[in-house]
């Protein structure tokens, strides 16, 4: 029967179905997601502390727990090509208060080494932002005796077992990098993985290994106090941080980029109110003066890019990987 009270509520239901989602949920439920955060936020770090995604993770948390009140706090889960960290906060309750500083470890290179994964990277993490792009730096210990790339090379064919390099671990952009080089230089390295970048370089300090491909930020304070030797870059053109540094393409391999990113990633399921904010505070933390001359000073270029920008980003980093992954025939520990 087509009463006045049947058409009342036909036409409640097709305004609610009309009506955007934010609308119909509880008052509670939008305070909640207005004000986050209301409680500390745990930044996620697939690395050790003292390499390069810890630094840039902690001048990162510093500047937003200025900017909202709120502490976020890093939480180190090296282990595993960052899979552990990436695995623990897909899994996380999808409310914005357990962060991923991603990088492309973990989301591009990882899921290609791995004959399973317990997390998807394109499906059960959602992109915030790209915090950083940060150039791998050619390092050796001062006791080797090559100062260019070329002698380095030179080296390595008159004396191949002589040179380990070292890496942040099997898959990490450092590895990727050293091979990368062995094929194009046509020489012999002994491939030495670590369980992220800080420990690493401080066995190359140290002597314990001889060369590496580092993220610039956890090794260029090594080099301007002279503990370490720096002879290229790897990214396509040269770094503002050491402009009179060549890259690698310079030095007699055309074509060699590689380069480290650190990205900050949330459960799929989180709120896209949360998101918005959690990106908005990060743009705003990464356009901050104190933020840019840090992350400049140690070689690391700030981006902040949208949400879909670095979707997109991470897709085209995943297909790229995956072919240097298969031609060097790279597998998990």
């Amino acid at each position: 029967m087509n009463t006045p009270n049947t058409r009342r509520r036909a036409c409640a239901l097709m305004l609610m179905q009309t009506l955007p989602l934010a609308l119909l949920l509880p008052l509670g439920a939008l305070a909640q997601t207005a004000a986050y955060p209301t409680k500390s936020v745990r930044l996620v770090v697939p690395a050790a502390p003292g390499g390069g995604a810890d630094f840039l993770a902690r001048i990162v948390s510093t500047k937003l727990q200025e900017q909202t009140g709120q502490s976020f706090v890093v939480d180190n889960r090296a282990g595993a090509s960052g899979t552990i960290a990436a695995d623990l906060t897909a899994k996380a309750p999808a409310d914005g208060y357990t962060v991923l500083l991603g990088q492309s470890t973990s989301m591009a290179i990882a899921p290609h080494m791995y004959a399973k994964l317990p997390y998807d990277t394109l499906r059960d993490l959602t992109a915030v932002t790209l915090v950083a792009e940060v150039p791998n730096m050619l390092v050796v210990h001062p006791s080797v005796p090559a100062n260019t790339v070329r002698e380095l090379i030179a080296l390595a064919k008159a004396r191949p077992e002589l040179l380990n390099f070292g890496s942040a671990g099997n898959g990490a952009p450092s590895h990727l990098a050293g091979e990368m080089f062995k094929t194009a230089a046509g020489v012999k390295l002994t491939h030495v993985p670590y369980k992220g970048a800080g420990p690493a370089v401080n066995d190359l300090v140290a002597g314990q290994i001889q060369v590496m491909f580092a993220p610039m930020v956890a090794v260029l304070p090594q080099v301007k106090a002279g503990r370490l030797k720096a002879l290229a870059v790897t990214s396509a053109k040269r770094s503002m941080a050491v402009k009179d540094l060549p890259t690698l393409a310079e030095s007699g391999l055309p074509g060699f980029e590689i380069s480290s990113w650190f990205g900050l990633f949330v459960p799929a399921a989180t709120p896209a109110a949360v998101v918005e904010r959690l990106h908005a505070e990060t743009v705003k933390a990464l356009k901050s003066p104190d933020v840019i001359e840090r992350f400049g000073r140690e070689g690391a270029e700030p981006v902040g890019n949208t949400s879909a920008e670095f979707t997109a980003y991470v897709g085209a980093e995943f297909t790229k990987f995956g072919k240097v992954v298969k031609d060097n025939n790279i597998k998990a520990d």
